[in-house]
């Protein structure tokens, strides 16, 4: 059985996707929530069982998704690490910044962990997610938790050097293409379009644009050059872009999220 302790945004949006791709049914997901109307709502939502604590869904589940704030950690596993200590279930962490080292060090114990990182796209099935294990999890284990992340979008296996990083380019991501998505949008409305058929154009060529590199094998740039004619009027908005520091911003905010991500 897979055990939530945590049932917040992005434990939800794992829920959701694991239910909706039928890799597993309700009844095979446990939940526990300090918030006992939240683990209700997922009950009725998705037929997830409702455990009474953390400690019973470390007991009874052979997969564990630690879905608490990070800062929560520490007392969160001492509570529970002497029942995961018999059981020995497969831990999956997505908590921002805490290693498989923290976790471990948490712990009385050679636990199996899995870290990952998710985004927000969970929830519409959209996500990229990514994942690394400690040394004792099996092969199989690791293939769970790729088939777990693929239910709700894309998968990618990384060194665990790599996870700040990642968490900047996707999982803070989304917020800086929505803010785009936002942005363009307006532009067009201080033109005359109406703000809803905006947002539609701009975030179906901002999909389709992100389809366009994961499937060409074209260098972004290149496909930038494709777009820009001699004198047109692509060229004049790469231009202002670039005037306006746009790459510069991008880059500074990436570093910005690699940065805080350091010091959780």
């Amino acid at each position: 059985m897979l055990g939530f302790i945590g049932t917040g945004n992005m434990a939800t949006a794992i829920i959701k996707g694991v239910i909706a791709s039928e890799m597993l049914k309700g009844e095979d997901i446990a939940v526990y929530d300090i918030t006992a109307d939240k683990a209700k709502a997922l009950s009725e939502e998705y037929g997830v069982r409702v455990f009474a604590s953390e400690n019973e869904i470390a007991q009874k589940c052979d997969k564990v998704v630690l879905s608490v704030k990070p800062n929560i950690f520490p007392s969160l596993l001492c509570k529970i690490d002497a029942d995961l200590k018999v059981s020995n279930p497969l831990i999956i962490s997505i908590a921002a910044g805490k290693t498989i080292d923290f976790i471990s060090g948490c712990l009385s114990y050679d636990a199996k962990i899995v870290r990952v990182m998710p985004n927000i796209n969970a929830k519409v099935g959209g996500a990229v997610s990514a994942y690394c294990g400690k040394e004792n999890v099996s092969e199989d284990e690791l293939m769970f938790v790729k088939a777990l992340c693929e239910s709700f979008g894309i998968a990618v296996n990384i060194s665990e050097n790599l996870f700040s990083a990642y968490s900047a380019i996707g999982g803070c991501s989304p917020a800086f293409a929505y803010m785009f998505i936002d942005s363009l949008a307006r532009g067009a409305v201080k033109n005359g379009m109406p703000k809803d058929i905006a947002l539609e154009v701009a975030a179906g060529a901002v999909l389709g644009s992100a389809k366009m590199i994961l499937e060409s094998n074209e260098h972004p740039w290149a496909l930038v050059d494709q777009v820009c004619s001699p004198g047109g009027t692509t060229i004049e908005g790469v231009t202002s872009l670039k005037n306006d520091g746009f790459e510069s911003a991008v880059m500074n905010a990436v570093q910005a999220a690699i940065d805080k991500d350091k010091r959780l």
